[in-house]
């Protein structure tokens, strides 16, 4: 692991680091805050799983996680949303490809060589920072935004035990019924059929998630008819889930949207990962 930079960051260090995967055969860069408190021994940890277009700068840059992380102890890891490089395959649309990802395994080509990111973030970075940082893994909980509100709510339901609450900003969370996941599936799975358990509302009819959860979405949402925030409610109410669906009068998509309600989040964390 090469560290490409470390910063003081709230009494803490705000790193970006660099790793050759297994997984996606690529070099790959993730950052990782840790607090304070992580000199005198393992804090908890919360993923943050930023969305189309993102790398690992985005939320780690304009989400504003830091302050409340340092606040309450917790270190954030920000996954990057895509291998990268000149021999991967892309493609020219945005939502396809590098920067789209989509925390899931391509089976089809030219995708599959890399596009490997379920196994990536829900098993080999997981492993890698368990043994490079003071992170006390039996303490996870998850989050994202968009894309990767996806991933936060499929990992959080597909691997039970694994994160103790798991929250989302504007989430893609019926894709197998939107442009943003019929299109994308189809292109790394191939057949619909092939699709398995990656959209969070038919998870939730069937899981649903075994803790807390918090899930907000503006009204503004510019994507709105792109999330299935709709769908996913219904399923959410069905199912009795504990936790929070939130629409936010007049904001949009954007990491304005986020930072306004990161301390929220971060503080709805801190109350199940320090129980």
């Amino acid at each position: 692991m090469e560290t490409v930079s470390e910063n003081a960051c709230f009494g803490g260090v705000q790193g970006v680091y660099k790793h050759r995967s297994s997984a996606t055969g690529t070099d790959m860069t993730f950052a990782v805050f840790m607090p304070e408190e992580a000199k005198d021994g393992p804090v908890p940890v919360l993923w943050f799983l930023s969305g189309l277009t993102c790398t690992h700068e985005n939320a780690m840059t304009k989400a504003g996680a830091q302050t409340w992380a340092a606040e309450q102890g917790i270190a954030i890891i920000f996954p990057d949303t895509s291998p990268r490089g000149e021999d991967v395959a892309d493609d020219e649309a945005y939502d396809l490809g590098q920067g789209a990802g989509f925390y899931i395994d391509a089976t089809q080509e030219p995708w599959s060589k890399n596009f490997k990111m379920w196994t990536y973030t829900a098993e080999e970075l997981p492993a890698l920072i368990a043994e490079k940082f003071e992170i006390d893994m039996s303490r996870q909980s998850i989050t994202g935004h968009s894309m990767g509100g996806h991933g936060a709510l499929t990992m959080a339901m597909a691997l039970p035990g694994r994160f103790k609450s798991v929250s989302a900003f504007a989430p893609i969370c019926n894709p197998t019924q939107s442009d943003w996941g019929r299109k994308q599936f189809a292109a790394y799975w191939g057949d619909e059929t092939k699709w398995g358990p990656h959209d969070a509302t038919l998870l939730m009819k069937s899981e649903g998630f075994d803790g807390p959860m918090l899930i907000d979405t503006g009204t503004n949402d510019q994507f709105w008819d792109l999330l299935g925030a709709e769908a996913f409610a219904a399923a959410f109410a069905a199912k009795r889930q504990e936790g929070i669906v939130r629409f936010q009068k007049g904001y949009d998509h954007s990491y304005f949207f986020i930072s306004s309600f990161m301390e929220d989040h971060m503080n709805f964390h801190a109350e199940a990962l320090w129980a």
